[in-house]
């Protein structure tokens, strides 16, 4: 009986020792350093991980900063069951590893796929008889533009403003014309036409240089210009002519649109001219010499591109100008109902 009274606790703290082993080597692994680990010589490459759980393992408090892996094999590892979630990679040296044998072909990027699209989106389709399309931008085109075509009854003369066009959207030749012809007396043409280059300078400002001619004085000039679209959609435009003998011609110019709906536009516009020095002969003086003024009613029509209008236009001699009309009995000061039409094609 005595023998199994001293038994007893011997087995007692055997089978205590027993479990709580496990949890010894368990705590002895958490507090393991392995920053001076040398695993540079180990292969790894038949290994299975797939199965590991080293979630249990305590390497959270693992200190990987030190651990050299530059020698290891990990080409074929399985680490697809492996939960290393809670481990510090941050300062592991992975330096000399060897990428070259990775397979990458199911990430984003690489080769296209063998049904791709072909660069033009055609899919080997032919364009057919038009050909391969081409932008509108890069293709030549023409136009004409009649800003003015009217009849001025006080003066009994026919006004009229066009220009036309041939080229691009960056580069073109403009033939430009405007002026007056008398129907009555001796039935005098007073023009100032001009051939010229025509480019963009900006988003809404466009340049021109060319050669003019003055059937008024009968005499040819260089021209250069800007013309576009200022703050709150005024059109303005800016033209200087220096002619053969040197005299110097400025002709400046606004005009907007006030659209009272669809159809109906009130036009008001307003022209400046000045000289660089006196031509009496040619009735010029220096400094500024008219001011022109008109306003038309108009009614768009067919699309917007014919639009007859009626209106009211008023002309005046400024500065040393008037006293020289004066002198040869000219008006000073002219106004007139007009009416005409204006349209593009």
């Amino acid at each position: 009986m005595k023998i199994y009274k001293v038994g007893l606790p011997f087995i007692g703290m055997s089978s205590l020792m027993l479990l709580m082993s496990p949890l010894a080597n368990a705590a002895e692994m958490s507090n393991m350093d392995h920053g001076s680990m040398d695993m540079s010589g180990m292969d790894m490459s038949d290994m299975d991980h797939s199965s590991m759980d080293m979630s249990g393992m305590g390497m959270s408090d693992m200190d990987h900063s030190k651990m050299d892996m530059s020698g290891m094999d990990m080409s074929d590892m399985d680490h697809s069951g492996m939960d290393m979630s809670g481990m510090d990679h941050g300062s592991m040296d992975m330096s000399g590893m060897d990428h070259g044998s990775m397979d990458m072909s199911g990430m984003q990027g690489g080769k296209a796929p063998a049904d791709a699209r072909s660069p033009d989106y055609s899919n080997g389709v032919p364009y057919g008889r038009f050909g391969k399309p081409v932008m509108m931008g890069s293709l030549p085109l023409w136009g004409v533009s009649v800003d003015d075509l009217g009849y001025q009854f006080d003066d009994d003369q026919i006004n009229y403003e066009f220009d036309t066009w041939y080229g691009t959207d960056s580069n073109r030749v403009t033939l430009r014309s405007e002026g007056s012809i008398q129907t009555k007396d001796d039935k005098e043409i007073d023009s100032l036409t001009s051939l010229s280059y025509w480019k963009p300078l900006s988003i809404f400002w466009n340049g021109e240089a060319g050669v003019a001619y003055d059937t008024e004085n009968d005499k040819s000039a260089v021209m250069a210009g800007i013309a576009g679209t200022a703050p709150y959609f005024i059109e303005t435009d800016a033209r200087a002519y220096l002619y053969t003998d040197g005299q110097v011609r400025l002709d400046l110019g606004a005009e907007y649109e006030w659209r009272l709906d669809q159809h109906w536009v009130v036009i008001p516009e307003v022209e400046l001219t000045a000289f660089s020095k006196d031509d009496t002969d040619n009735h010029i003086t220096k400094g500024f010499n008219e001011f022109g003024a008109d306003v038309r009613l108009t009614y768009e029509m067919l699309s917007r591109q014919l639009a007859p209008y009626v209106g009211i236009s008023y002309e005046t001699a400024l500065g040393n100008a008037r006293d020289l009309r004066r002198q040869e009995d000219e008006a000073v000061d002219s106004s007139s109902v007009t009416a005409g039409v204006k349209f593009w094609f």
